[in-house]
């Protein structure tokens, strides 16, 4: 078995001026991750330990997304003042937590009379036979029986 030996060069990432441009380009267009890290020129390993190393790489990823961010912003307020109806409503919609009202319109036209429902009630009522029961005798009585009884 051959060994052979593999020429090793450990790669410096720096963040130079026209790298740290390079990040801010990709973020103002939107792009994260390893896109970003692409974009900019890198591997996402080497983005992900020049971030680590260099608070520059985070300010100017930062920097490019709000600027990003600004110019979308701008240009839909924009064209929301040129009259633009829909940027309008996306504005109020996503800035201002906008809701259109939902309006439901019930209209129910129905006459009630009083004699058809007790006509439909009557048709309800259940017919049977029933016998009248005696009134129950007073237990007051029967009780001073039974107490007079126990008492002996």
């Amino acid at each position: 078995m051959t060994f052979y030996s593999l020429p090793f060069t450990p790669e410096r990432v720096e963040a130079t001026e026209a790298r740290l441009e390079a990040i801010y380009e990709a973020a103002r267009y939107g792009l994260k991750g390893d896109s970003l890290a692409f974009k900019a020129g890198l591997t996402p390993a080497q983005y992900r330990r020049l971030a680590e190393f260099d608070p520059l790489v985070e300010m100017a990823e930062m920097k490019g997304r709000a600027d990003g961010e600004f110019n979308a912003a701008k240009t839909l307020y924009e064209a929301a003042q040129d009259g633009d109806a829909t940027a309008a409503l996306n504005i109020l919609k996503h800035q201002h937590g906008w809701v259109a009202k939902q309006q439901i319109d019930v209209n129910v036209d129905q006459q009630i009379s009083v004699i058809g429902a007790l006509e439909r009630a009557q048709t309800r009522v259940i017919e049977g036979i029933y016998s009248p029961v005696n009134a129950l005798e007073d237990l007051h009585d029967q009780t001073e029986t039974v107490d007079a009884q126990r008492d002996e």
